[in-house]
């Protein structure tokens, strides 16, 4: 994943900060509780999209 675009990118609910998840490959939204998947290196930056994270994942 690119730093430059990671630096850049924000959750399109909150537009708070995204992280990255390099074993899942995916940026997670902790407050929404929301992980988006990249696919062939390009976040994929819908809601319908984004799964769900446990409460042990946001922690």
């Amino acid at each position: 994943m690119n730093r430059k675009l990671l630096d850049i990118l924000v959750c399109p609910i909150c537009k708070g900060p995204l992280h990255y998840h390099k074993e899942q490959n995916e940026l997670i939204c902790k407050p929404d509780r929301l992980a988006y998947p990249i696919r062939d290196d390009i976040p994929v930056m819908l809601e319908d999209e984004a799964r769900k994270l446990t409460a042990e994942e946001v922690e």
